[in-house]
């Protein structure tokens, strides 16, 4: 017996009378009270058997099985706990959505380093899986939105008693299967027909023994016992073949999938009926699905056999519908044209909620991060709507699934889809063309178009699998689409942020920082003052001369959040150091000066006043203008990044669309009026938990501190968690003034402004260049917009008028053939010449040759060598071909489409040698 086969040996089974099993067709171990069964229960090994016969004594909706679950734990002494958010780097950097209930306490809480909101506790958790995206609607059981009911204990062994932010054992894994067993009796389920499959748990670098708890073929829990952390010298040996040691902390970490306890109490064919019934009724009513009886008899069979489609475990999905087929006695194609029309309608639906999901959360779509992934389900929804024949727009179906779960922003939302519809149209347009000539370059041989081609088809354009297919078609080229397509795609961009470390190369003394205590912050203490006094505690000697110097206290404030580092003095008697640079790490400031002022000395500080006043009136003001950007944008506008300076600062926010100048305008008088009002600006250092439950997880727009307090800075309506410096009073800021808007990427608006004195001399710039363009234009300033107009309008017509004029002397100089050399190519006509122009009379002199039907080529000197070649249809010639070989004696190059082409070179001396050369350039291409 090893050692993890022990963990799984609780007191609770034998004094219930459980037996330990393996299955007879997947060799799982599982636990069960049932001596004579042979299966683990699970599809493919057995069927599900709650399909018309409901699982539980009582039909459930999802709400009431919600409040079923959180009920039964409160009565077990555990807190409800309101969820997260589906967006899970709101409060973590390094994953992106939320994917199971654990997130939420992931990392601070299960390593130890914050306490827990409550221990224990339960909760029900929207969370999204984006790998589960291409079993959705065809296994009868997956849903890409979903929720983890779950209840967590967090425990800590005896011998680590003060070293973690909890103490003692709260309960493990004989009162985690005992609450589990419990729950299903109290739900009216038949013990005998629970397993619980062994099933170890691994995941970034944490492992554990773990239960699938089975019940009638259906997966409706997972107990983990996360207890064991990676060491290469442990004494477990886990699935993944790395070795792990027992943890100080160790965690109850459970899922029970909601969704599909609603599915087993009703009993429906699909989880979908269960959970999207109102929606399914709506889709396949407006998509024209009604089946007759016999009909439905074949669908309703084949839904519980469908766990065998899952391709995380099947082999070959469609070999598994054959096989599928084969058991109900019906053809493969007749059972795929009934039951694949129905896979889309459940695919809409659970698309649609995930999209509601995401968002409502405040999900901007993009082409990064999560709003990738929204647009990844967006577009996959809007191709799936299509090709059902469903004709409602896709922002009234995302509605329908926000109504159903309470968003108040759904104006904001149908607003996002609409816009995102009809950008994917766009970019469709742009990616056949490319998908068209993919196709060419594959139609010379026997490959198919690959699946790597089809993810990158995807990633840079959208376009779906199932359109570069058809196009290919056309050709005769065949795709390789990888069943797991969709999953494969979100993986590129499921990773969050990587989180930044102390950078030793730039620090090779990091070590000897590590044995220094933290820097007392006095900045935090008088944000005004700026001078102090301390002691030097170390020095250190770079290579480029200069020092890092480490005091036991500052009011210096190193660079963070987006604020660049006080600059001043450090004062002895004999020295005075200059400041250039101030950096933190692990909590020890370090100051770079151009002199050392001696270890163990007391030193005077000073901070350069005007150079933190401007800062602190940037930061401040970066609050202040995120705040009116939300009132005047929508509450879905959160900071994507943000850069304080001392003549201007920028916000970039996750926004939709441009923002245009009255919203500007607006933005920019919301702003100043919470300046006007002269509100205090407030700092706290609340708990962690209370923080986030009072003010939410907009608290971590400008990064995510540690630690168990977390210091809040709040200006007007807007509490952000914030390290950085800022007025006493919103009025200390002066003045803010919006200098430009401009969108850095998909998703992403970037605000550039200005405040206080910045804000003035900003003002004054603009002011400068107006009257500038006024005395230029001979006008009052008030006139220029006018006068500009005018002017532009004026330009355009003579532009137009010389285009005319270039284009009637163009004809004429067709007309004179004379002028240039004729040449007949086997009947086909061509016109050698040269004019002394622009490449614009090039091309109208070359175009009026061809429109005669005649091919042309045309050169000129006017700058370098120039050449236009122009071969209208079925002449044999090839423009490209022919402009490649003259430019080439010029010293040059150029190329283009076979009907018209342009290049040239440097050496205008060689100009007339090239067009003598012309006629025998003209033959050989023809000839080839």
């Amino acid at each position: 017996m090893s050692d993890l086969e022990e963990e799984y040996r609780l007191d609770y089974f034998e004094e219930h009378g459980f037996q330990r099993r393996q299955c007879s067709e997947c060799e799982d171990h599982f636990w069960t009270l049932d001596p004579e069964q042979e299966t683990c229960g699970e599809p493919p090994c057995d069927e599900y058997s709650f399909i018309d016969d409901a699982g539980f004594d009582e039909e459930f909706e999802l709400g009431e099985m919600r409040e079923a679950f959180l009920s039964f734990f409160e009565e077990r002494d555990h807190e409800r706990i309101e969820p997260y958010p589906v967006a899970a780097n709101r409060w973590r950097e390094d994953v992106l959505l939320t994917q199971a209930s654990i997130y939420d306490f992931q990392p601070l809480v299960t390593s130890g380093t914050t306490p827990p909101p409550a221990n224990p506790l339960a909760i029900s958790q929207p969370c999204i899986r984006m790998q589960d995206i291409d079993n959705v609607g065809v296994t009868g059981r997956h849903t890409m939105a979903f929720e983890m009911m779950a209840h967590h204990a967090f425990n800590a062994r005896e011998e680590a008693e003060g070293e973690y932010a909890y103490e003692g054992e709260v309960y493990w894994k004989e009162e985690t299967v005992r609450y589990c067993m419990e729950l299903f009796e109290e739900l009216g389920a038949d013990p005998a027909e629970v397993t619980l499959i062994e099933d170890p748990w691994v995941g970034g670098g944490n492992a554990g023994p773990a239960f699938e708890v089975i019940y009638k073929g259906a997966e409706l829990a997972t107990l983990v016992f996360m207890q064991f952390e990676a060491d290469p010298d442990g004494d477990y040996e886990m699935k993944d073949g790395n070795r792990y040691s027992p943890m100080d902390t160790y965690v109850v970490d459970t899922g029970y999938g909601l969704e599909r306890w609603t599915w087993v109490s009703q009993g429906t064919p699909t989880v979908y009926e269960a959970v999207y019934p109102d929606m399914i009724d709506f889709l396949t009513d407006n998509a024209g699905i009604d089946h007759a009886d016999d009909e439905e008899e074949i669908v309703h069979r084949a839904a519980k056999l469908a766990g065998r489609m899952d391709i995380d475990e099947a082999e070959d999905v469609e070999a598994a519908r054959d096989d599928i087929a084969a058991e109900i006695g019906v053809e493969t194609d007749r059972l795929r044209e009934l039951v694949e029309p129905l896979e889309s309608i459940y695919a809409i639906a659970d698309h649609s909620r995930t999209l509601a999901y995401m968002l409502g959360d405040g999900i901007v779509p993009s082409n990064v991060g999560t709003g990738y992934l929204a647009r990844m389900v967006l577009r996959r929804t809007k191709r799936l709507v299509d090709d059902i024949g469903v004709d409602a727009p896709m922002d009234e179906l995302v509605d329908m699934q926000a109504e159903r779960l309470g968003y108040s922003n759904r104006d904001t939302i149908r607003d996002v889809v609409r816009t995102e519809v009809e950008r994917y149209r766009e970019t469709l347009e742009r990616g056949r063309r490319r998908v068209e000539q993919l196709s060419e370059e594959y139609a010379g041989s026997d490959d198919p178009i690959p699946g790597e081609e089809l993810v990158e088809l995807y990633d840079s354009h959208g376009i779906q699998p199932d359109m570069v297919a058809e196009i290919a078609s056309d050709r005769g080229v065949a795709v390789d689409v990888p069943e797991d397509f969709y999953s494969a795609v979100a993986q590129r961009h499921e990773a969050g942020d990587a989180e930044a470390g102390v950078d030793d190369e730039s620090t090779p003394y990091a070590d000897r920082l590590a044995d220094l205590p933290e820097t007392d912050r006095l900045y935090y203490d008088d944000q005004e003052r700026m001078e102090f006094e301390a002691v030097v505690l170390e020095v250190f000697e770079r290579e480029d001369g200069e020092y890092d110097v480490v005091l036991d206290q500052t009011m210096f404030y190193p660079e963070g959040g987006g604020q660049p580092a006080d600059h001043g003095t450090l004062s002895t008697e004999d020295v005075t150091a200059e400041v250039s640079d101030v950096q933190i790490h692990d909590g020890v400031i370090v100051h770079r000066t151009d002199a050392d002022p001696g270890t163990g000395d007391f030193v005077r500080g000073t901070v350069d006043s005007t150079r933190r006043r401007r800062l602190m009136q940037h930061h401040t003001a970066t609050h202040v203008v995120v705040h009116a950007a939300r009132q005047v944008l929508g509450e879905h506008v959160r900071q994507a990044g943000a850069q304080k300076g001392t003549d201007s600062a920028r916000i970039d926010v996750r926004h939709y669309e441009p923002v245009t100048r009255e919203e500007v305008t607006e933005i920019e008088r919301v702003a100043n009026d919470i300046v006007t009002d002269n509100g205090q600006v407030t700092q706290k250092w609340p708990d962690r938990h209370e923080a986030e439950a009072e003010y939410g997880f907009d608290l971590y727009q400008g990064g995510i501190p540690e630690g168990e307090q977390i210091r809040i800075v709040q200006v007007d309506e807007d509490v952000q968690a914030c390290g950085g410096t800022h007025v006493s009073r919103t009025g200390d800021i002066g003045t803010i003034k919006l200098l430009s808007t401009e969108r850095i990427q998909d998703g992403v608006v970037r605000l550039t402004f200005a405040a206080g004195e910045a804000a003035i001399e900003a003002t004054q710039r603009t002011e400068n260049a107006l009257y500038k363009a006024a005395e230029i234009l001979d006008v009052d300033p008030e006139d220029v917009p006018v006068t500009a107009e005018r002017f532009f309008e004026e330009w355009k017509a003579r532009g137009k008028e010389i285009e005319q004029l270039q284009q009637e002397l163009a004809e004429v100089r067709a007309t004179e053939a004379n002028d240039g050399e004729t040449v007949d190519l086997d009947g086909t006509k061509a016109v050698i010449q040269q004019v002394d122009g622009g490449m614009e009379e090039l091309r109208a002199t070359a175009n009026a040759i061809a429109e005669d039907g005649s091919v042309a080529v045309v050169g000129s000197a006017a700058d370098g060598a120039r050449f236009v070649v122009a071969a209208p249809e079925d002449t044999g010639v090839d423009a490209g071909a022919v402009v490649s070989e003259l430019a080439d004696r010029v010293g040059g190059g150029g190329g283009g489409p076979a009907d018209f082409a342009q290049g040239g070179g440097p050496d205008a001396d060689a100009l007339d040698e090239a067009l003598e050369s012309a006629p025998e350039v003209l033959r050989q291409v023809k000839s080839t």
